[in-house]
């Protein structure tokens, strides 16, 4: 419990001083150090022990594979470019990041500005051995240059998180979702494309419509060239007795392929 404590809040600095956390604060703080000491299994990756992702307290987890398996399976583009140059926006644990390195993408920058994520991605790549492809900076949203490739796996709910785990999961305002949009045609290889893995649970849930993400996606100067889809795997998408029961079950993940227009 110490070791999950120091994980999650820090040392103590100073002279220890006693205090209070809830049962259910510390029972989330042991699991997601259960989570990073065993890692999480990524198909994409190959095969065991070398492809697993270990995440940190207030990093969000990949338990859920669809959108890895997305970003596995899409055709990367042809830009000619030399070396081929990939960004990963929000790398988080650096899992996309790993995955396109294992594709073959020479070079791949993976940006976030949570120190958290810094250290996840950078301690995750360095395990897989993929130091040599992958290079974790501290950016917001996009680093300098051009790829061929933009990954972007923003979080999916534009709603105001009430904690730091949560901010992981709500994207207030859409901030991070339209600072990607906005921003892609500016870092883009002329026949590069920009790859949007997003849930339509926001839809389902009223909290953003389908025609708002379309709208915005023209606004950027951005047109649409393909769309590969997924529905939800995890076991709450089976849970009839979850109240978001109805959304969970006909939510579908998808990759956007973007591209200039």
């Amino acid at each position: 419990m110490r070791k999950a404590c120091i994980e999650a809040w820090g040392p103590a600095e100073g002279a220890a001083e006693a205090s209070v956390a809830s049962l259910r604060e510390l029972l989330g703080i042991i699991g997601a150090h259960e989570w990073r000491e065993k890692g999480v299994e990524i198909r994409a990756l190959g095969s065991p022990p070398n492809n697993r992702i270990h995440p940190h307290y207030g990093v969000f987890s990949p338990v859920r594979g669809e959108y890895v398996d997305l970003v596995a399976q899409a055709a990367l583009p042809l830009t000619g470019q030399e070396p081929t140059v990939a960004f990963d926006i929000g790398t988080g644990t650096g899992v996309l990041a790993a995955v396109l390195a294992r594709r073959q993408v020479d070079v791949v920058i993976a940006t976030d500005h949570d120190p958290r994520a810094l250290a996840c991605a950078r301690e995750n790549i360095t395990r897989l051995g993929l130091e040599a492809q992958v290079r974790v900076v501290h950016a917001d949203l996009f680093p300098e240059g051009h790829a061929s490739l933009i990954v972007c796996n923003p979080p999916w709910l534009p709603a105001r998180p009430g904690s730091r785990l949560e901010s992981t999961v709500y994207d207030e305002d859409s901030r991070m979702l339209l600072g990607f949009i906005n921003g892609l045609a500016a870092h883009l290889e002329a026949a590069g494309e920009g790859w949007l893995i997003l849930s339509d649970l926001a839809e389902h849930l009223a909290l953003r419509s389908r025609a708002a993400l379309l709208a915005a996606i023209e606004r950027a100067g951005l047109r649409i060239i393909g769309r590969i889809d997924t529905k939800a795997r995890h076991p709450k998408a089976a849970d009839a007795s979850d109240p978001l029961h109805a959304a969970r079950a006909a939510e579908v993940t998808s990759l956007w392929r973007l591209a200039r227009a």
